[in-house]
């Protein structure tokens, strides 16, 4: 199965960087991820629990990085076991480029499943592969970017205190 993406990010590459080298950014972000340790020159080590189709399983894995080309691209390869619902395995190439907006981010996401859950057909599982890439980076994203900031409310959109008063002795009173 493969997934191809790109995603606009708000931020300055070397943020963007430093947050796809963070065991504790990449443990926030791999949906029904239980556990991460390590480090990018040793590898991860990572326990996520998922539900596919029928099928629940743990998986405990590791997730290497490689093919390293400093503040530009890397490739993130992970393989976890889930016992008897078998195997998934698979890598993404991530690419950075400056952008108008900070950094856009490009992925290419090659994925494999063996055992109990390859036997789930494939429109399932190629589904449940998009669906977990889309919320890992959709995630990241929103870790690097930070909160949204919050828009001010100007006097005319300012609730009028007496009439809320009023409304709420009504309600009370009824």
């Amino acid at each position: 199965m493969q997934i191809t993406d790109s995603r606009e990010i708000a931020a300055p590459r070397a943020d963007v960087w430093q947050a796809l080298l963070s065991a504790e950014v990449l443990k926030d972000c791999v949906p029904g991820c239980q556990e991460m340790s390590g480090s990018p020159e040793d590898g991860f080590e990572a326990t996520v629990v998922q539900k596919v189709g029928p099928v629940k399983a743990t998986f405990k894995g590791a997730v290497t990085i490689s093919d390293v080309v400093e503040g530009e691209s890397l490739t993130l390869t992970g393989e976890g076991k889930g016992g008897a619902a078998g195997f998934a395995k698979g890598g993404a190439r991530v690419t950075l480029t400056d952008s108008e907006t900070g950094t856009l981010l490009s992925y290419d996401v090659d994925a494999k499943v063996g055992g109990k859950l390859a036997q789930l057909g494939s429109r399932i599982i190629d589904g449940f592969a998009k669906k977990m890439a889309d919320q890992f980076f959709t995630t990241f994203q929103q870790r690097v970017e930070g909160p949204a900031p919050e828009q001010e409310v100007g006097a005319e959109d300012a609730p009028e205190p007496e009439k809320k008063k009023g409304w709420l002795r009504r309600v009370v009173s009824n």
